[in-house]
Parts: C-alpha cells; sequence; structure tokens
C-alpha cells in the first residue's frame, strides 16, 4: 500500500464509502455488500480493498501467487470497517486477526457472481431439475479456491446472510448478494469444507427473522438441533446396474409387487441392559439385519416412511422440513444411499414416503422465510391445514412447484431410489378437504379441485417417466377421483398404481365383525372387486390402521387367541389372493399384539411362540407362491383375471373365486370366514383332475388346526356353479384354501 502524506487526505477519502452505507453495512443492512466491500479498482490500475469484519484486531493484505505481505488494512472509526489502496490490482489473501487466534483465507467479495443465467432461469421457471446441485451449500472450486458457494432463494428480503461457527453465527460477516429479478442470494466462502454447520439470517420487511435451516440443504444436524450441515458429494461404489436395468420389468403392472412398510427407527434397535432402547441403528446396521429378513419372508420391496429430516420424531416423518436431505438420526447421506444399494443388490427394492401436502410450522423452517408467505399460500383458508397444523405448499408458485419437482428427482436419480409413495394426495387435490362451507377458497371456475396441484402431480409424472425411467410414483388418495392411475395424456394423473384405500376400510370392518354376524355384511368383502379394474390398486394394511386406539391387526380379530390367530392368518390369505399389489406394514407379519409405537422397536420375543412363527410362516409362503404364481399377480387390473365361483353365500360366509393366468392357469381360492369346518362343500371348475393344495392357512405349518384336504382332492364328474366339473372339498374354520390344477 502506498499513498504520499500529500494524496493522503484525497485517498482516505476515497477509501470510505458513503456514511449511509456504511451506517447500512453496520446495521446488517446493506442491499448489495459486494458493491462496498472486496476490491474495487481506482481507474489506475490499482485497486481499493475494503473489508468489513467486526471484533478484528487487525487486517493484512498478502499477495495470492507469492505470499508476499502487501500491507495493512487500516481501521476506520467505524469499528470492524478496514480499507486500504494497493497501487497494483492483483489476487490477494487477507490475514485475520482475531482474540482467539490467527487466520489466512481469500476475501469472499473478490468473487464475481457465481450462478449461472440458465440456472436462474429454469429455476425461476420450476423446470431445474437438478436443484439440488445448484441451490443451497454447493462445494466448489473457484478460481482454484475451494471453498463452499451458498445460494438461497428469499426474494423479499432485505439482505441475508450465512451464518455459523465460522463466523460467530454473526450476520454482518457474510452478507450474500442478490441475483436480480430471481430473489436469489449467493455468497462464495473460501476454504470452507464439509461438516459445517449453518444457517441463514434473513432481514425481513418488519426486521430480523428467526435463523432459517437452508431448505436445499443435503444433511443436517442431528435433531433436537436444526441447523443445515454442508454435505460432501454423494461417494458411493453403486454395485446395482442389474438391478436399475431390469426395474422397469419388475414394476409392470403384471409383475408382482409385495411391499413390506417400516419405520427406520423402530424396526429394530439397540436395547440395554433393561430391555429399553438404547440408540437407533445406523443404516448399515439396519441393512445387516433388515435386509435378510425380508429376503427371506419374500418381499420384492420395502417402504420406508419418510427418512427425509423432520424436527419431531412424534410426526413419523410426515412433518418433514428438509426435502433434500436424509435424517441425520440413521447416518449421512452416503449411508443412506449403501442402504439401498445393499437392498438392489439383494434385489428388494426400495420406495419412499414422499410428503409434496404440507410442511410444519416451526420457525426454522419454510414457514414465511423471507418475511411473507413464500413457500405457502399466503390467505390461512387456502395455505394452512387445520387438521395436522401445518402449512400446504403453494404449488402454484412456479420456484415451489419446481423446489418440489427437484426433490422427487433427487432421491429418484442420486439415491437410486425405485419409487415415491406421495402421501395425502387427496388433502391436495381438493381445496375444501376437511373444511366446512365458507372455510375455503374456489379455483378460478369457482370449483373445489385445487388446479395447482392437478397441474404439478401430472408434471411430477411426467418428468419422473422421462428422468427416472422404471421408477413407480404410487398415490396414497382416498376419494373416488377418477382416473389416477390413467395416463396423463389420457386425462389421468398419471401415478403408476393407487392405494386401495376403500378396499382395506371395508375389510377390515368386515373382518373385524363376530363371524356370528359376518352375513350381514357379506358385501363388504366382496364390494372391492366392483371397482377393482378402475385404477391400478396396491391393498395397503399401512402404519395407520395399527396406531392411535386402532389395535394391532390381530387385536382387530375377534373371539378367543386360537380364533384371533385364524382370523389373521385367512386375512392375510385373502388379501394376497384379491386382485391388486400388497403391502405389508412391519409387526403385522408376526401378529404383534400391542399398537406400534415409534419410540419401540417391534417386539420381536412373540417369535418364539408357534402361533406367531405360524404367521410369519405363512406371510413368507404367501409370498412365495404370488411370486411365482403368475394367476396371483399377472392380471391385476384386468376383469379377466378374476373370475366368482361363489360369491353369495352369506349364510355360511363363504366365498369362492378362480384368479386368471394369461395363459389360461387358474389358481382357486375358496375362504371360509365362520369358525365352523364345512365338510364337503363342493364347488364347481373348470379343469379335471387333481387340485392341488397350494394353501390352507390353517395348516399345522401356520399353527393351525390342521383341517383340509390332505393336500388335494380330485375333481367330481358332477357340474356346479356353471363349471362343467366341481371339487368337493372340506374347508377349514376361519381359513382360506389356494388350489391349482396339476397339469395345467
Amino acid at each position: 500500500m502506498s499513498f504520499s502524506n500529500r494524496e493522503q487526505g484525497h485517498a482516505k477519502e476515497a477509501l470510505l464509502p458513503k456514511a449511509r452505507d456504511i451506517d447500512a453495512l453496520v446495521r446488517a443492512e446493506h442491499h448489495d455488500p459486494f458493491a462496498i466491500l472486496g476490491p474495487h479498482g481506482d481507474g489506475a490500475g490499482g485497486q481499493f480493498i475494503r473489508a468489513y469484519l467486526p471484533d478484528a484486531l487487525s487486517v493484512q493484505v498478502v499477495a495470492r501467487d507469492s505470499g508476499e505481505e502487501l500491507g495493512n488494512l487500516e481501521a476506520t472509526q467505524t469499528p470492524g470497517l478496514f480499507v486500504g489502496h494497493f497501487d497494483r490490482a492483483q489476487p490477494y489473501l487477507l490475514r485475520t486477526r482475531w482474540a482467539g487466534g490467527e487466520q489466512l483465507s481469500e476475501d469472499p467479495y473478490s468473487f464475481g457472481p457465481l450462478l449461472g443465467e440458465m440456472d436462474l432461469y429454469l429455476f425461476a421457471e420450476g423446470n431445474h431439475r437438478d436443484l439440488s446441485a445448484c441451490l443451497g451449500a454447493q462445494l466448489k472450486t473457484v478460481d482454484g479456491v475451494d471453498g463452499v458457494r451458498f445460494a438461497v432463494w428469499a426474494p423479499n428480503a432485505k439482505r441475508v446472510s450465512v451464518v455459523g461457527d465460522f463466523n460467530n453465527w454473526d450476520g454482518r460477516r457474510h452478507p450474500m448478494r442478490l441475483r436480480h429479478p430471481t430473489g436469489v442470494w449467493e455468497v462464495f466462502i473460501p476454504r470452507m469444507q464439509a461438516g459445517e454447520a449453518y444457517k441463514y439470517e434473513i432481514l425481513g420487511s418488519h426486521g430480523i427473522l428467526p435463523l432459517k435451516a437452508d431448505p436445499m440443504a443435503l444433511a443436517t444436524s442431528l435433531p433436537p438441533d436444526t441447523a443445515s450441515k454442508v454435505a460432501s458429494p454423494l461417494s458411493v461404489d453403486w454395485q446395482d446396474q442389474d438391478w436399475m436395468l431390469s426395474r422397469g420389468d419388475r414394476h409392470r403392472s403384471n409383475a408382482p409387487l409385495s411391499i413390506y412398510e417400516l419405520h427406520a427407527g423402530s424396526w429394530q434397535c439397540e436395547l440395554d441392559d433393561l430391555g429399553e432402547v438404547a440408540r437407533q441403528y445406523t443404516w448399515h446396521e439396519l441393512g445387516e439385519r433388515l435386509i435378510p429378513y425380508v429376503k427371506e419372508l419374500g418381499f420384492t420391496h420395502i417402504e420406508l416412511m419418510p427418512i427425509m429430516e423432520h424436527p419431531f420424531g412424534g410426526s413419523w416423518g410426515y412433518q418433514l422440513l428438509s426435502q433434500f436431505a436424509p435424517s441425520a438420526r440413521y447416518g449421512s447421506p452416503d449411508d443412506f444411499a449403501a442402504f439401498v444399494n445393499a437392498c438392489h443388490q439383494a434385489e428388494i427394492g426400495v420406495i419412499l414416503d414422499w410428503v409434496p401436502a404440507h410442511f410444519p410450522t416451526d420457525t426454522h423452517g419454510l414457514a414465511q422465510f423471507d418475511g411473507t408467505a413464500l413457500y405457502e399460500y399466503g390467505n390461512p383458508q387456502e395455505g394452512f391445514h387445520q387438521d395436522w397444523d401445518t402449512l400446504i405448499y403453494n404449488l402454484g408458485r412456479t420456484e415451489v412447484h419446481g423446489y418440489m419437482l427437484a426433490s422427487a428427482l433427487h432421491w429418484l436419480k442420486h439415491f437410486h431410489v425405485d419409487g415415491l409413495r406421495v402421501d395425502a394426495v387427496a388433502s391436495m387435490l381438493y381445496r375444501d378437504y376437511s373444511r366446512k362451507a365458507g372455510e375455503w377458497v374456489p379455483n378460478r371456475h369457482g370449483g373445489r379441485e385445487n388446479l395447482e396441484a392437478i397441474d404439478f402431480l401430472r408434471h411430477l409424472n411426467d418428468v419422473v417417466n422421462l428422468e427416472a425411467p422404471g421408477a413407480l410414483v404410487i398415490a396414497e388418495e382416498s376419494t373416488a377421483w377418477p382416473g389416477v392411475s390413467q395416463n396423463t395424456q389420457e386425462g389421468g394423473l398419471g401415478f403408476d398404481f393407487k392405494w386401495n384405500m376403500g378396499w382395506m376400510h371395508d375389510s377390515l370392518h368386515y373382518i373385524q365383525q363376530d363371524p356370528v354376524y359376518r352375513a350381514h355384511h357379506h358385501n363388504e368383502l366382496s364390494f372391492g372387486l366392483v371397482y377393482a379394474w378402475s385404477e391400478r390398486f396396491i391393498l395397503p394394511i399401512s402404519h395407520d390402521e395399527v396406531v392411535h386406539g386402532k389395535h394391532s391387526l390381530i387385536d382387530k380379530m375377534p373371539g378367543d387367541r386360537w380364533q384371533k390367530f385364524a382370523n389373521l392368518r385367512a386375512y392375510l390369505s385373502f388379501m394376497w389372493a384379491h386382485p391388486g399389489k400388497k403391502l405389508l406394514f412391519m409387526g403385522c407379519e408376526f401378529g404383534q399384539w400391542r399398537e406400534w409405537n415409534h419410540d419401540q422397536q417391534l417386539d420381536w420375543y412373540l417369535l418364539q411362540y408357534s402361533e406367531h412363527k405360524g404367521v410369519q410362516k405363512l406371510v413368507g409362503d404367501l409370498n412365495r407362491l404370488y411370486r411365482e404364481e403368475p394367476a396371483l399377480h399377472e392380471q391385476d387390473d384386468a376383469p379377466q383375471g378374476f373370475q366368482w365361483l361363489i360369491g353369495d353365500d352369506a349364510v355360511n360366509s363363504v366365498y369362492a373365486f378362480m384368479r386368471w393366468s394369461k395363459d389360461g392357469r387358474p389358481v382357486l381360492v375358496v375362504a371360509n370366514f365362520t369358525p365352523v369346518p364345512r365338510e364337503g362343500y363342493r364347488i364347481g371348475v373348470p379343469f379335471a383332475g387333481r387340485w392341488t393344495e397350494v394353501i390352507n392357512s390353517d395348516s399345522a405349518t401356520y399353527a393351525g388346526s390342521n383341517y383340509g384336504n390332505s393336500g388335494g382332492a380330485f375333481t367330481e364328474d358332477e357340474p356346479s356353479h356353471g363349471q362343467a366339473l366341481s371339487l368337493v372339498l372340506n374347508l377349514p374354520p376361519l381359513a382360506v384354501l389356494m388350489l391349482r390344477p396339476e397339469g395345467v
């Protein structure tokens, strides 16, 4: 630095910004700190350098290339503001001395704008397919310098700063640059590394907001801490190429799909000496235990309740705030990716619960992010869920639409996830969902449909088909909305499958009746077949059915202990025989007595008892038969795959039907939902010869009473039920038989 005494007064004047700029800087209200701070040419080949570093003791300028000391920045009358003039403009470092030590680093305000115009354009348009590599905290090398580029959307903020341990959470230290007109703020902080915790300090129109976690965070601190973390790029040795190539075929509507739904934190845990939960397993530990178990039981896929970061464990992940970050509860993003990779190597697909319908009101989250309703609708009649005390994404806003689209693609592309189960679709489709008259805002046509959400869901399904071929998108949709699983080109929403909530509700209502009264409810079990081919369905017995006082699946069953187990085995067998793909929540596969509790692991000790072991073995056998037998899965969504034989024997609570493969091979299914054995029950069948029992849910193998047909029966030449031949069968009590003809 050089200036003579004669020049000093003039130079000092030029060195210092205008008083109003300094004032705004000190108050952390300056809208463009880059206009003042960092290097600025003097018009004669030299440069002014200004740095605002509150609490710094001194600042020295060092040549970046040679390490030569170029001089000091002088402290000004404004504490923390340091300025200097240098004859020659060149890249430099700042050596800053603090009370606690010394820091040598490039000046964040010496770097130009970083986000590309195309990135900003696509973001504003709502069509940036790889937003997780654009906004948020990205490890970058800029001009040969390693560091982190931060970028966040806050269009109505007056100022945004990145804060963390690296700057003592001081919002004055790293205010960001606004990129007009998109409302995105950015700054590059040199030498910062992965693992640093950070948040954004945002100045809204009414003052400084509570510190905000990064909506685009790729990693987070461990709850209850709410900070975001700078994440390393995913580093996974993917070994799942064969799986990814075959996935499309495995996900066809004519393929078997049997899903084991689980909550990662409470399937199994590490217990202390008293049998209490000591800690939750990591992804690696969970995988070691879960994958062999699921494989043994014959499920094709697992479905994880939301694993995206969420502040409150009691929401089970459904009130999540980090749409791009796996929860730190179970390990790093790399750990989760390795878990998916291990599942794929064992030929198990991974489906994630994904929540685009709503988000919690936590002050560190998306609510009033920049002091205005940004991610949510401004009007509470549109933007607030009374049932769940949550806020509703404003999917009509292009940036929010794009944000959610990018979240879906993030999991499907970067983590090789095989499908998304979209939560609460019904609440998205209807503006009057769970609202009384006068409590909702009609759409532009005066109707109750949420047109923006419908556009979003259609766009989502089209984009996933394009960007993640073979991946599934599944709707949890509980109304009669038409064409949920119909192609978007044909006017549908474009989902691959829809949860059959009607079947779930009716069948559970039926099975909970005392067998004495089932005759009066006979149609409840058969009604699902009236609309079974209107959509591509999954039959769900999910977590929602075994919580909140609804009782566990086995505890819904009427009767004494024996009858409860028999009912459970019969219900599961009927479910596996019924058209539609399968989903079963953890614990139901062995008859856990108590309701699911997210703070405890499953009651694995029950497997020492033969009845519980029997249910588990049955589920494994059902899955194997379901996978191996085309009649049980090939024509799930086609009426020609199903044929009623007996649908009207309400008096005996007996049902009999045929499932057909495409090449004309049947499986006969007979259900007796009373505790009375039916001896010599005649059922018409199409093929002569011996029919083999492939499932008897009352078998001794499953801890049943072992009543049946000694493994099969021969046809008689007596017509029945519109068939030329018939079988005379012994129907076990509270049981389902499945038989197939030999030689066909």
